[in-house]
């Protein structure tokens, strides 16, 4: 492997001394602190300041890593110790990512192993180990199309949560493809910087529709406390949107999907649902319907409630002093490249033609295992312990998964 991870390395050096090569500078640089992982001695470096993208760059030629990071967060010394920093903001950053996202690729194509005991499994990697309860795992993961697809739709629920329900404007909304399996969204915005962490729970705790209250209290003559309602703001909004259309579509297995059973029950929602969406939904006669109470609309507001939330790294966005990647930096684990694209455009940005840094070139590898995937236009396997002559950018994205080596 020594030959292909000197390939791997040779071609991040053309990257980072290539003149062409874009890597925009964060606002505020100076502000910031940074780290790298070194290529060859995995190894982090951290807490770097620099005045300028000129002096990054320069650094970047010099020790060409792996990965390259800056903190969200402004201070007023960036290269000390973490008390001695000075904090002085941090802007307000989701990070969405296909690992935590549960798709029907996972079982094909994720596969993880127990660093501890060496269980192993297919999908997504359990927190602790099922067979001896460690947490630490090694990780087989890809980055295909339908993992990026499912990232971009989390990442449109959550740009449209910002933009909608807390008014920040488009051009405040920084949106990036990773560079890997999913999307960064950063909000720079004066009135954010100063959040502490419990202030950027407030905020995840919204987007992932935690605590959201779905019964009013009723008048005190009536028989019962409460009563399910729903206003036409912020989550209550959004539940009965998405309420209107899972009625307007759901057949009978989708119902039994979200805990419905009893044929007559079934049978008489099925045969009702564009009354319940006039009467219920559009008027608010949530109780117009002997049968369909608060139990009906509360299991049905539940599950709609996971489809409308968005699928965020909570810990990201909560941890003041995170290092995220900078944008026109390659990944470590592709290839790829961070980039950043307008919000507008995120159905639109192809990962797999706009990401890629390298675009000339062929290479003989010798492929263990990968899946049909498309990349700069191509599309490529599968393949199963094969050599084959394939595009740079492709071999250094199988190499980088551990799923080929350079043929001699």
């Amino acid at each position: 492997m020594e030959a292909s991870r000197d390939f791997v390395y040779q071609k991040f050096c053309e990257y980072y001394r290539d003149p062409s090569t874009v890597i925009p500078a964060p606002i505020l640089l100076d502000q910031r602190e940074f780290g790298y992982l070194l290529f060859k001695e995995r190894y982090m470096v951290r807490h770097k300041r620099f005045e300028g993208i000129s002096s990054l760059r320069s650094v970047l030629n010099q020790t060409v890593p792996s990965d390259v990071y800056h903190s969200c967060a402004y201070y007023e010394n960036p290269d000390f110790d973490m008390d001695k920093k000075g904090w002085l903001g941090a802007d307000l950053v989701f990070d969405i990512d296909a690992d935590h996202i549960p798709t029907s690729c996972n079982k094909i194509h994720d596969e993880f192993t127990c660093s501890k005991c060496g269980f192993s499994g297919r999908g997504i990697t359990p927190e602790i180990c099922p067979a001896c309860e460690a947490t630490k795992f090694e990780t087989k993961t890809w980055p295909c199309e339908l993992c990026i697809k499912s990232a971009r739709e989390e990442a449109a629920k959550l740009i449209d949560m910002l933009e909608n329900d807390f008014g920040f404007s488009l051009d405040e909304l920084h949106v990036f493809f990773s560079g890997h399996r999913g999307y960064h969204v950063h909000v720079e915005n004066e009135e954010v910087h100063s959040l502490d962490a419990m202030a950027r729970k407030e905020i995840v705790d919204y987007i992932i529709g935690l605590g959201i209250k779905l019964f009013e209290k009723k008048p005190k003559k009536a028989s019962t406390d409460t009563k399910f309602r729903l206003h036409d703001f912020g989550w209550n909004r959004r539940l009965k949107m998405g309420m209107k259309t899972f009625l307007s579509n759901a057949r009978r297995e989708d119902f039994v999907k979200i805990g419905f059973k009893g044929k007559k029950k079934l049978d008489f929602i099925i045969g009702k649902k564009a009354t319940l969406i006039d009467r219920c939904l559009d008027e608010g006669y949530w109780d117009g319907f002997f049968g369909v109470g608060d139990g009906t609309w509360m299991k049905i507001a539940e599950y709609i409630k996971d489809q409308q939330s968005a699928k965020i790294d909570t810990v990201v966005t909560t941890d003041i002093h995170r290092l995220i990647r900078m944008n026109g930096t390659l990944h470590g684990k592709t290839g790829l490249k961070k980039v950043e694209f307008p919000a507008k455009n995120l159905q639109d940005f192809d990962p797999f033609t706009g990401a890629v840094a390298f675009k000339k070139g062929k290479v003989k590898v010798l492929v263990s295992d990968a899946p049909e995937f498309k990349l700069g236009g191509e599309t490529l396997g599968p393949y199963k312990n094969e050599t084959k002559e394939l595009p740079v950018a492709a071999a250094v994205m199988l190499i980088c998964k551990g799923r080929a080596k350079v043929a001699n």
